[in-house]
């Protein structure tokens, strides 16, 4: 498998010349096609005491606004990469998070930053990371904040014998390949043989795609954090994780280890459902 199309995520109030380097960087690397998509929607009229608060020329400023916010992304993106890769655009005005969904189709990975700024937590102007991830049916690589190359010396697999973390190994393997150190890591305070033969079948997989791998264990801790926390201080270049998580309503819900790998900027994150 490799990675031949590469959907990149702008964030519309975000800093995004880090951003659109390393997908350069990336699509370079690969030899793919980089789509670079970026989104805003205009929010619906507020309900107010007595009736709807509807101001047609303010929403249509506020379109207009966006509109014109996209095409300056559109210039840097297409002035960043240059010729140095083959690309594509799209921007729209919709939500960010259902369009870069919809944009999945076309992709084998999405790359995007953590929201940040005043618009992250904006379900009209940043993209619901829990939301894609789990909706996708694509790996998403979640940059470190501000990283513009990709360095991949060292790679830390997370894993736990299920689907979503058999999913990752597989979806991640372009990058697994690339690198010269590459741990197994399982996070259990009970380890048996069970244990060990799940992470040797791993390691044996990836000798397969000629990785070269090792496995480890480590005991968990109550905050869920330990995964983020070996990561560090092997001073891992990228995280590959199933993410694991439900819908409750209408918000994502997860679990320790995966909230604290997605609220870890430091970290480049692959993250498949």
């Amino acid at each position: 498998m490799a990675y031949k199309s590469i959907v990149l995520n702008l964030d519309i109030d975000g800093m995004v010349a880090p951003v659109i380097k390393l997908g350069v960087d990336l699509a370079q690397r690969f030899d793919a096609r980089l789509i670079g998509l970026s989104a805003a929607d205009v929010p619906p009229p507020v309900v107010v005491e007595g009736g709807v608060a509807f101001d047609g020329e303010s929403m249509m400023r506020q379109r207009k606004n966006i509109e014109r916010r996209i095409e300056d992304l559109r210039a840097e993106f297409e002035d960043l990469a240059g010729a140095t890769v083959e690309t594509e655009w799209r921007g729209a005005v919709g939500n960010p998070t259902r369009l870069l969904i919809g944009s999945a189709r076309v992709a084998d990975l999405i790359v995007t930053a953590s929201p940040e700024g005043a618009s992250s937590g904006n379900v009209y102007r940043s993209t619901d990371l829990g939301n894609l991830i789990l909706q996708a049916g694509r790996p998403v690589l979640v940059a470190s904040t501000n990283q513009e190359n990709f360095r991949i010396n060292k790679v830390l697999v997370a894993w736990k014998d299920t689907r979503e973390a058999r999913r990752a190994v597989t979806d991640a393997m372009p990058f697994l390949q690339m690198a010269p150190e590459v741990r197994v890591v399982t996070i259990d305070n009970d380890v048996t043989d069970e244990t060990w033969n799940s992470l040797d079948d791993v390691v044996a997989l990836l000798s397969f795609h000629g990785v070269k791998a090792k496995a480890e264990v480590f005991p968990e801790k109550s905050d869920g954090g330990t995964i983020a926390d070996v990561a560090d201080a092997m001073h891992a270049d990228l995280v590959i994780s199933g993410a694991y998580g439900h819908s409750r309503f209408r918000e994502w819900i997860f679990g320790g280890a995966t909230r604290s790998l997605l609220e870890n900027d430091r970290l480049n994150r692959v993250m498949s459902n």
